[in-house]
């Protein structure tokens, strides 16, 4: 208690002293400040006009997109057997692959129809695109599942980037627990 309150009068002492040197001063005021005259503006430089830049690459039909989903989707496909369809897959990854399968069926969604919304080239993973794909059961009473998915080159075909991957097949786990120091 004894310290606390020998800092809290040091303290005001501190602000007192700080506010009245502040208020100390002369009653003239400060001369006034020297303007630097700025050059007149110009046109800029000008340079000889270079190649055009090169036109994107075309997008891929969406049919190569919603062909991994579909692939995905087949739970007559073993998960071993769909390893290729996700960047960086393990075999570890083939139970959530045919967990996937079997909760698209168990949830009414087979037989399904598959389309790929709004296809861009994603500035995060080189050659990547991103799509909003869209999941239609055959009742459309049931509703519809669309998510924003992205795809990335592999050899003649594409995968589901692993980050989707981990959301569409882990989505169901805590994430992991971020280490402490």
């Amino acid at each position: 208690m004894r310290r606390t309150t020998h800092f809290l009068v040091l303290s005001a002492v501190a602000i007192a002293a700080a506010l009245g040197l502040g208020a100390c001063g002369s009653d003239e005021p400060p001369p006034p400040a020297v303007s630097e005259t700025l050059p007149p503006i110009t046109k800029p430089p000008t340079v000889p006009p270079s190649e055009p830049a090169p036109a994107a690459a075309p997008l891929p039909p969406d049919t190569a997109l919603t062909d991994v989903i579909y692939r995905l989707a087949d739970a007559a496909v073993p998960g071993t057997e769909k390893l290729t369809l996700v960047q960086h897959a393990t075999p570890d990854d083939a139970a959530a692959l045919d967990k996937f399968a079997r909760a698209l069926a168990d949830g009414g969604f087979v037989p399904l129809t598959v389309e790929a919304h709004d296809m861009h080239w994603s500035q995060g993973e080189p050659g990547g695109i991103i799509a909003r794909i869209v999941i239609r059961p055959a009742d459309p009473q049931a509703g519809e599942f669309a998510f924003p998915m992205e795809f990335s080159p592999a050899q003649d075909s594409w995968q589901l980037t692993r980050q989707t991957a981990d959301v569409l097949l882990y989505a169901d786990k805590d994430p992991s627990p971020t280490p402490t120091r």
